[in-house]
Protein backbone atom coordinates (compact mmCIF):
# COMPACT_ATOMS: atom_id res chain seq x y z
CA UNK A 1 0.00 0.00 0.00
CA UNK A 2 1.18 3.73 -0.44
CA UNK A 3 2.79 4.29 2.84
CA UNK A 4 2.03 8.01 3.88
CA UNK A 5 4.04 8.14 7.31
CA UNK A 6 0.93 6.66 8.59
CA UNK A 7 -6.75 7.59 16.84
CA UNK A 8 -12.09 7.81 17.67
CA UNK A 9 -12.49 6.20 14.40
CA UNK A 10 -14.58 8.07 11.93
CA UNK A 11 -17.71 6.76 10.04
CA UNK A 12 -16.42 4.91 7.00
CA UNK A 13 -15.41 7.16 4.59
CA UNK A 14 -16.76 10.44 6.12
CA UNK A 15 -16.16 14.01 4.95
CA UNK A 16 -15.54 12.77 1.49
CA UNK A 17 -18.55 13.95 -0.81
CA UNK A 18 -16.80 12.57 -3.78
CA UNK A 19 -18.33 8.99 -3.73
CA UNK A 20 -21.19 8.72 -5.73
CA UNK A 21 -23.67 5.75 -6.48
CA UNK A 22 -21.63 3.64 -3.75
CA UNK A 23 -20.20 4.70 -0.59
CA UNK A 24 -17.90 2.93 2.04
CA UNK A 25 -20.97 3.48 4.66
CA UNK A 26 -23.18 1.00 2.65
CA UNK A 27 -20.90 -1.69 3.40
CA UNK A 28 -20.81 -3.89 6.89
CA UNK A 29 -17.44 -5.31 7.24
CA UNK A 30 -14.42 -2.54 7.30
CA UNK A 31 -10.37 -3.10 8.08
CA UNK A 32 -7.30 -1.75 8.08
CA UNK A 33 -3.76 -2.23 6.42
CA UNK A 34 -0.72 -1.11 8.43
CA UNK A 35 3.22 -0.84 8.42
CA UNK A 36 5.55 0.41 10.54
CA UNK A 37 4.51 3.74 10.22
CA UNK A 38 1.19 3.63 12.73
CA UNK A 39 3.89 2.74 15.39
CA UNK A 40 2.66 0.68 17.79
CA UNK A 41 -0.66 -0.38 17.85
CA UNK A 42 -2.63 -1.03 20.74
CA UNK A 43 -4.94 -4.28 19.05
CA UNK A 44 -7.48 -4.79 21.76
CA UNK A 45 -8.87 -1.42 21.29
CA UNK A 46 -8.77 -1.76 17.63
CA UNK A 47 -10.63 -4.37 17.64
CA UNK A 48 -13.28 -2.99 20.59
CA UNK A 49 -13.71 -0.31 17.93
CA UNK A 50 -15.23 -2.75 15.34
CA UNK A 51 -12.16 -3.23 13.16
CA UNK A 52 -13.04 -6.58 11.24
CA UNK A 53 -9.74 -7.56 9.80
CA UNK A 54 -6.23 -6.22 9.49
CA UNK A 55 -3.13 -6.83 6.10
CA UNK A 56 -0.13 -6.11 7.70
CA UNK A 57 2.96 -5.16 5.64
CA UNK A 58 5.72 -8.40 5.98
CA UNK A 59 7.84 -7.33 2.92
CA UNK A 60 9.15 -5.31 0.20
CA UNK A 61 11.51 -6.48 -2.33
CA UNK A 62 14.09 -9.37 -1.62
CA UNK A 63 15.67 -8.04 1.76
CA UNK A 64 13.10 -5.38 3.17
CA UNK A 65 11.07 -6.60 6.62
CA UNK A 66 8.78 -4.19 8.39
CA UNK A 67 10.42 -3.76 11.28
CA UNK A 68 6.72 -4.04 13.24
CA UNK A 69 5.71 -7.16 11.11
CA UNK A 70 6.38 -9.57 14.07
CA UNK A 71 4.56 -7.31 16.90
CA UNK A 72 1.46 -6.56 14.47
CA UNK A 73 1.45 -10.27 12.91
CA UNK A 74 1.18 -11.30 17.07
CA UNK A 75 -0.61 -8.74 18.35
CA UNK A 76 -3.38 -8.72 15.68
CA UNK A 77 -4.18 -12.55 16.62
CA UNK A 78 -3.65 -12.12 20.36
CA UNK A 79 -6.49 -9.63 20.02
CA UNK A 80 -8.84 -11.76 17.77
CA UNK A 81 -8.10 -9.38 14.65
CA UNK A 82 -8.28 -12.02 11.20
CA UNK A 83 -5.07 -10.97 9.94
CA UNK A 84 -2.95 -11.58 6.63
CA UNK A 85 0.33 -10.62 5.23
CA UNK A 86 1.13 -8.79 2.34
CA UNK A 87 4.02 -7.82 -0.16
CA UNK A 88 5.03 -4.64 -1.56
CA UNK A 89 6.70 -5.89 -5.21
CA UNK A 90 10.28 -3.80 -6.10
CA UNK A 91 10.43 -4.35 -9.78
CA UNK A 92 14.12 -4.67 -9.78
CA UNK A 93 14.70 -8.03 -8.01
CA UNK A 94 14.23 -11.59 -9.59
CA UNK A 95 10.68 -12.02 -8.92
CA UNK A 96 11.24 -15.41 -7.10
CA UNK A 97 13.88 -13.64 -4.87
CA UNK A 98 10.92 -10.99 -3.28
CA UNK A 99 8.53 -14.01 -2.53
CA UNK A 100 11.44 -16.32 -1.44
CA UNK A 101 11.72 -13.63 0.90
CA UNK A 102 8.44 -13.65 1.98
CA UNK A 103 8.01 -16.84 2.60
CA UNK A 104 10.73 -16.77 4.84
CA UNK A 105 9.14 -13.83 6.99
CA UNK A 106 5.87 -14.68 6.84
CA UNK A 107 4.22 -18.02 8.99
CA UNK A 108 2.11 -20.48 7.26
CA UNK A 109 -0.98 -20.18 10.01
CA UNK A 110 -4.32 -21.95 8.98
CA UNK A 111 -6.42 -19.21 10.56
CA UNK A 112 -4.64 -15.76 8.73
CA UNK A 113 -6.04 -14.34 5.83
CA UNK A 114 -4.78 -15.14 2.18
CA UNK A 115 -1.89 -13.61 1.46
CA UNK A 116 -1.40 -10.25 -0.54
CA UNK A 117 0.59 -8.99 -3.50
CA UNK A 118 0.72 -5.44 -3.47
CA UNK A 119 1.88 -4.05 -6.99
CA UNK A 120 1.95 -0.37 -7.79
CA UNK A 121 3.97 1.56 -10.07
CA UNK A 122 6.70 3.40 -8.53
CA UNK A 123 7.77 6.11 -10.81
CA UNK A 124 9.35 8.13 -8.28
CA UNK A 125 11.50 5.51 -6.87
CA UNK A 126 14.82 6.60 -6.27
CA UNK A 127 16.76 3.26 -6.55
CA UNK A 128 14.25 2.05 -9.56
CA UNK A 129 13.59 3.53 -12.24
CA UNK A 130 12.31 0.11 -14.11
CA UNK A 131 9.62 0.84 -16.93
CA UNK A 132 6.95 -1.63 -16.41
CA UNK A 133 5.74 -3.61 -19.73
CA UNK A 134 2.92 -5.02 -19.58
CA UNK A 135 3.07 -8.94 -20.92
CA UNK A 136 6.37 -8.96 -18.95
CA UNK A 137 4.73 -7.94 -15.89
CA UNK A 138 1.98 -10.31 -16.29
CA UNK A 139 3.93 -13.09 -16.47
CA UNK A 140 6.42 -12.50 -13.14
CA UNK A 141 2.96 -11.87 -11.32
CA UNK A 142 1.49 -15.18 -12.34
CA UNK A 143 4.52 -16.89 -11.62
CA UNK A 144 4.78 -14.54 -7.92
CA UNK A 145 0.82 -15.85 -7.50
CA UNK A 146 1.25 -18.92 -7.90
CA UNK A 147 4.56 -19.95 -5.90
CA UNK A 148 2.66 -17.47 -2.89
CA UNK A 149 -0.42 -20.23 -3.68
CA UNK A 150 1.16 -23.01 -3.23
CA UNK A 151 3.12 -21.57 0.25
CA UNK A 152 0.98 -20.83 2.15
CA UNK A 153 -2.58 -23.32 0.37
CA UNK A 154 -4.73 -19.76 -0.19
CA UNK A 155 -5.75 -18.07 -3.08
CA UNK A 156 -3.66 -14.72 -2.61
CA UNK A 157 -5.19 -11.06 -2.99
CA UNK A 158 -3.94 -8.57 -5.57
CA UNK A 159 -3.82 -4.95 -4.04
CA UNK A 160 -3.72 -2.60 -7.17
CA UNK A 161 -3.63 0.95 -7.81
CA UNK A 162 -5.62 3.06 -10.27
CA UNK A 163 -2.47 4.03 -12.70
CA UNK A 164 -1.27 0.22 -12.15
CA UNK A 165 -4.62 -1.49 -13.30
CA UNK A 166 -4.50 1.15 -16.09
CA UNK A 167 -1.41 0.08 -17.74
CA UNK A 168 -1.02 -3.56 -16.57
CA UNK A 169 -4.26 -4.74 -15.44
CA UNK A 170 -6.96 -3.26 -17.43
CA UNK A 171 -9.85 -4.87 -18.21
CA UNK A 172 -9.65 -8.42 -16.96
CA UNK A 173 -5.81 -9.80 -16.50
CA UNK A 174 -5.94 -11.69 -13.45
CA UNK A 175 -10.12 -12.09 -13.23
CA UNK A 176 -9.30 -15.48 -11.20
CA UNK A 177 -7.91 -13.58 -8.29
CA UNK A 178 -9.60 -11.61 -5.55
CA UNK A 179 -8.37 -7.74 -6.53
CA UNK A 180 -8.09 -5.04 -3.74
CA UNK A 181 -8.61 -1.85 -5.46
CA UNK A 182 -7.32 1.45 -3.82
CA UNK A 183 -9.78 4.58 -4.43
CA UNK A 184 -10.28 7.30 -2.40
CA UNK A 185 -12.13 10.04 -4.20
CA UNK A 186 -14.47 8.14 -6.09
CA UNK A 187 -16.28 4.50 -5.63
CA UNK A 188 -14.54 1.44 -7.63
CA UNK A 189 -16.91 1.33 -10.34
CA UNK A 190 -15.63 5.21 -11.41
CA UNK A 191 -11.96 4.49 -11.60
CA UNK A 192 -12.40 0.53 -12.15
CA UNK A 193 -15.15 0.33 -14.56
CA UNK A 194 -16.86 -3.27 -14.99
CA UNK A 195 -13.95 -5.06 -13.11
CA UNK A 196 -14.78 -7.40 -9.93
CA UNK A 197 -13.34 -7.06 -6.84
CA UNK A 198 -13.76 -8.11 -3.16
CA UNK A 199 -12.00 -5.03 -1.61
CA UNK A 200 -11.74 -1.36 -1.45
CA UNK A 201 -9.23 0.68 0.25
CA UNK A 202 -11.36 3.84 0.39
CA UNK A 203 -9.38 6.26 2.73
CA UNK A 204 -6.04 6.71 3.84
CA UNK A 205 -6.71 8.93 6.76
CA UNK A 206 -8.77 7.35 9.04
CA UNK A 207 -8.51 7.73 12.50
CA UNK A 208 -8.79 4.64 14.95
CA UNK A 209 -9.19 3.50 18.58
CA UNK A 210 -5.82 2.05 19.42
CA UNK A 211 -3.68 4.11 16.31
CA UNK A 212 -1.49 7.26 16.87
CA UNK A 213 -1.85 8.91 13.89
CA UNK A 214 -3.81 8.14 10.36
CA UNK A 215 -4.42 4.49 8.81
CA UNK A 216 -5.45 3.36 5.21
CA UNK A 217 -9.24 1.97 5.52
CA UNK A 218 -10.82 -0.91 3.70
CA UNK A 219 -14.36 -2.33 3.18
CA UNK A 220 -15.30 -5.34 1.98
CA UNK A 221 -17.49 -6.14 -1.12
CA UNK A 222 -20.28 -7.69 0.73
CA UNK A 223 -22.73 -8.47 3.83
CA UNK A 224 -21.18 -9.98 7.04
CA UNK A 225 -22.72 -13.43 6.14
CA UNK A 226 -20.72 -13.53 2.88
CA UNK A 227 -17.39 -12.02 4.60
CA UNK A 228 -17.80 -15.23 6.95
CA UNK A 229 -18.22 -17.60 3.74
CA UNK A 230 -14.91 -15.95 1.94
CA UNK A 231 -12.98 -15.85 5.13
CA UNK A 232 -13.86 -20.06 5.22
CA UNK A 233 -13.73 -20.26 1.42
CA UNK A 234 -10.16 -19.66 2.04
Amino acid sequence: MIDHGRGEAAKPGAGNEHFTGMHPADFAVHGIDVSRYQGDIDWQTVKASGIKFAWIKATEGADHLDEKFAQNWNGAKAAGVPRGAYHFVYWCRPHHEEINWFKRNVPVEADALPPVLDVEATPTSRTCKRTLHREEVVAQMREMLLDMERHYGKKPVIYVTVDFYESIMHPNEFSDYPVWVRSTKYAPHVKYPGRKWHLWQYQSDARIPGIRGKVDRNAFHGTTGQWSAWLASR
